[in-house]
């Protein structure tokens, strides 16, 4: 895996991955602005508009290239933009899986929606943190083994966060990206991100494989969230491509909580793309401070095994998602809430 440093310095990495850091004066005028927030929840609208507002005053050239990693489909796949503003003090971390009921602060809950502004429109589904637009991503003890945003002790498989769907096929109404700002590290620091892009997996598949995931062999599974919620382990789509799209920029869909191939050779050219992933992927340690932009349809994401100790200062992430438009969608919004009924 290429590794990125933590400290923001000289990278190595191809354009596939991008570092960004704000500017120190920056970085202290957007904390004085978001520490007048307020709880968003009480008025979403409202609050997007001004975290918009507020980051809309980033230096030109910063925000071009935050506002070009979402509107292109030849830029690259995931950034880091650190240095961002940070609460002086945090509650525990939940060991619940959240929300946090203690949070006397919002701060971190604004660089989320400021940086999520800037690609498009959070989007919350009933099925998934029970339809919240901010997500808290901590380890939960009895998730700890699982395929979920829950687990902590096993290595979470390059996915992408995809969403059920009665049509069949679960990565129409998925998020196009996901937003992840690291409110506590992992105690040992060793919880690692990875990012594969698509782009970078397929120029290192032998040509057999490729061709046989750019064919309807595989069956996605149902997140993890909806199969608990429906009481079963598997709720499997109809066979589906797992890349697909021109060489030049080609998307990728693989669930977390397995697919199905429905032929031998499709099983070995899935486990190749696992195994590729591994050898192309960046590797990010996110640290308080920093946030992680993922292309959600451009790559898969995954996530390193850590030791939780369920205190209070586990690994806490806050997450949205994000598409660019809800409109191709906009028959599985309910009126009353503005939330994807999925």
């Amino acid at each position: 895996m290429n590794a990125a440093e933590n400290t923001g310095g000289d990278l190595h990495l191809k354009p596939t991955f991008i570092d960004l850091v704000i500017p120190e004066g920056v970085r202290e005028s957007l904390g004085q602005q978001l520490a007048d927030l307020g709880d968003p929840a009480r008025d979403m609208d409202r609050a997007t508009a001004r975290c918009h507002q507020i980051f809309a005053t980033l230096p030109i050239d910063l925000l071009q290239t935050i506002l070009d990693f979402g509107r292109h489909a030849d830029t690259p796949g995931v950034a880091r933009v650190g240095n961002l503003p940070v609460e002086r003090e945090l509650p525990d971390t939940p060991d619940d899986g959240g929300p946090c009921q203690t949070k006397s602060t919002c701060l971190s809950e604004g660089v989320l929606l400021g940086l999520s502004g800037m690609l498009g429109e959070p989007v919350g589904f009933t099925t998934e943190k029970n339809g919240q637009l901010i997500h808290d991503v901590i380890p939960v003890a009895d998730g700890a083994t699982s395929q979920t945003n829950r687990s902590s002790t096993v290595f979470l498989n390059f996915h992408n966060d995809i969403v059920y769907d009665a049509a069949g096929s679960y990565n129409l109404s998925n998020p196009d990206f996901l937003v992840l700002n690291c409110l506590r590290a992992d105690h040992e620091g060793v919880a690692g991100t990875y990012y594969a892009d698509a782009r970078d997996a397929c120029q290192a598949l032998d040509a057999t494989s490729l061709k046989l995931l750019r064919e309807p062999l595989f069956r996605l599974n149902a997140p993890g969230s909806y199969a608990r919620m429906a009481g079963k382990d598997e709720i499997l789509s109809d066979p589906v491509p797992i890349i697909s799209g021109p060489d030049w920029s080609p998307e990728i869909a693989s669930s977390a909580n397995g697919v199905h191939a429905v032929s031998r050779d499709a099983e070995v050219a899935l486990q190749r793309l696992q195994s590729t992933c591994r050898e192309v992927a960046h590797e990010i340690f996110l640290r308080p401070g920093q946030a992680l932009l993922i292309n959600n349809r451009k790559g898969l994401h995954a996530r390193s095994e850590f030791e939780p100790r369920y205190d209070g200062r586990d690994r806490w992430l806050q997450r949205t998602y994000i598409r660019r438009n809800h409109w191709s969608i906009r028959d599985r919004i309910v009126a009353e809430t503005r939330r994807l009924h999925i």
